[in-house]
């Protein structure tokens, strides 16, 4: 189906067309653990979430993604890294970060080479907790920044 630009004003259109207009690109980025939270996010992307309904597709590359979904402890090599991507991001541009060890270092935390969470090294928009947490609580904050991107809330 094409939608005309034209009918992007109509009243029934304009949730749908919003959504279809901001189609979320996502990029995973993992920074170092024990790849349970990269498992879970992998899940949360199967067709058995479905994830495309909501527009939510994963990009070829960086310079096409619109959330970067960072998972593991950020140590020093990574978060240079991880800085680079961000900064290569086009804007809008969002962060979640999944799992104990991308919030605050998890099990990792004291270890002498982990910075900590992700949000020392870049602004994260959506914590996802656990651990490794379950794949709707990912799809539901990437369907949150969805609909934030979309200004839709």
């Amino acid at each position: 189906m094409v939608i005309d630009r034209k009918q992007l004003d109509k009243p029934v259109l304009t949730k749908a067309a919003r959504i279809i207009r901001y189609s979320p690109w996502l990029i995973h980025f993992n920074t170092g653990a024990c790849n349970g939270c990269d498992i879970e996010v992998l899940a949360a992307l199967t067709p058995l979430y479905d994830p495309e309904r909501f527009g939510v597709k994963l990009a070829p590359s960086i310079r096409h993604g619109d959330i970067l979904v960072v998972t593991g402890a950020v140590t020093k090599k990574a978060g240079e890294r991880l800085k680079r991507l961000y900064e290569q991001m086009p804007a809008p541009k969002f962060v979640v970060a999944v799992g104990a060890c991308a919030i605050d270092g998890g099990v990792f935390h004291n270890a002498y080479n982990v910075i900590a969470g992700v949000d020392k090294v870049i602004p994260v928009d959506v914590y996802v907790p656990g651990c490794p947490p379950r794949p709707e609580s990912i799809l539901d904050s990437i369907v949150f920044l969805v609909e934030k991107l979309s200004g839709l809330k």
